[in-house]
């Protein structure tokens, strides 16, 4: 299921930044970027005017970013546009704490996710499960090994 991000919403409530930082929307879609390739999903993340509105250079083939124009539309409302035209709402995970967003969301069944929850697994290693090789030898298997490389062979 892809993401549909509101982008200044979540980077308002991601403590490692600032919406004050010139940066704060390449540092955004970064772990952004990072959270989507270790979950294999794709996302879309609009932001407010900054820029001229349309798809931005920060986007890749896994996360597209969309600045929405000062003059024509802001980034709700260009959220909630693809809310309803959405054809399979169902596969999509909007991120948001905007309650008229998460309400559109809602409404055509769509998964929704606050953005302060979201931006807890955005840290690195926050949805990483650990495997058994990350996770080291048991206390039995380092004794095994002690014994086997211990013998005087």
């Amino acid at each position: 299921m892809p993401y549909l991000i509101d982008g200044h919403n979540l980077i308002g409530q991601t403590p490692e930044l600032s919406l004050d930082d010139p940066h704060d929307e390449a540092k955004l879609v970064a772990l952004v970027r990072r959270h989507c390739m270790r979950e294999k999903r794709r996302a879309v993340v609009i932001f407010d005017g900054g820029l001229p509105g349309g798809v931005s250079n920060l986007s890749n083939s896994d996360v597209i970013v969309v600045f929405a124009s000062d003059r024509h539309a802001s980034a709700d409302d260009l959220i909630l546009n693809r809310i309803a035209a959405e054809k399979n709402p169902a596969g999509l995970i909007v991120v948001t704490s905007d309650q008229r967003i998460a309400e559109a969301a809602r409404a055509r069944r769509m998964a929704v996710r606050p953005s302060a929850e979201f931006a807890r697994a955005l840290k690195p290693g926050a949805s990483a499960k650990k495997t058994e090789k990350e996770s080291g030898l048991s206390e039995g298997e380092v004794d095994e090994w002690e014994k086997l490389f211990n013998n005087d062979h």
